[in-house]
């Protein structure tokens, strides 16, 4: 445990498309979370079982496979692991488990000593959402480093995303560290007020335009990895 936070955050980069999972441990209860478990699951497992811990809860942040390929898997060796997840998102996928806990926007899961806060970030799909605990925000594939989701995908709405973004930008403190899905960008993680002054996604105020760069102009002039970039 550290002077200030009562968890300390491990990130894993499985997978073929630079997946970060997450394992959240909360020092004092020796239990943890699992963040989008996916890929190979055998390396999360390990990890908990090297720093002895028993994995409680599993976070989804949204439902698309490569996010989601290793839950069953996960839950064979971690079987009284309660899955979390929005309703919205729930409601939009054809595989939820019947005993999956639903959230909505605003609502807290205990994790030992650790609070950890859902929030409703829809955008990338209806109910994706990024996971607030402390200094720290998870953010699935809602906001990347110096990039964000698709919205072109079914679910996917670009005015969604505005928003979303907007939320996370006006309501957050700048000193948020986020800590991506993918590991798209020049450095796997940063903090929001890096994201404010350099990420393209984070610099609109109109939402017809953000829309036509999302759809439309973004793909055309950025490859990853992801740096800052001005449009002011």
């Amino acid at each position: 445990m550290t002077k200030d936070k009562p968890y300390q955050i491990h990130a894993l980069e499985l997978g073929p498309m630079g997946n970060r999972i997450y394992l959240i441990e909360d020092s004092a209860s020796g239990t943890a979370a699992v963040v989008d478990p996916a890929w190979e699951v055998e390396e999360v497992t390990d990890l908990a079982r090297a720093r002895r811990l028993r994995i409680t809860h599993i976070l989804l942040t949204h439902t698309h496979q490569d996010h989601v390929n290793g839950l069953d898997r996960l839950r064979a060796q971690a079987p009284d692991a309660r899955v979390h997840l929005l309703k919205a998102e729930a409601d939009i996928w054809g595989d939820c488990p019947v005993d999956v806990h639903l959230h909505q926007d605003g609502d807290l899961i205990q994790l030992g000593e650790t609070t950890i806060r859902v929030m409703h970030t829809p955008g990338h799909t209806p109910g994706s959402v990024c996971y607030h605990l402390g200094d720290d925000l998870i953010t699935g594939d809602t906001l990347f480093v110096f990039g964000c989701g698709r919205c072109d995908l079914k679910g996917g709405d670009p005015a969604a995303m505005f928003h979303t973004l907007a939320r996370l930008r006006q309501t957050l403190p700048g000193g948020t560290v986020i800590h991506p899905g993918h590991d798209y960008g020049v450095k796997p993680q940063s903090t929001l007020k890096e994201q404010a002054e350099g990420n393209p996604f984070m610099q609109f105020d109109d939402v017809a335009a953000f829309t036509r760069y999302r759809m439309h102009d973004h793909d055309q002039v950025r490859d990853t990895p992801y740096g800052p970039v001005s449009l002011r």
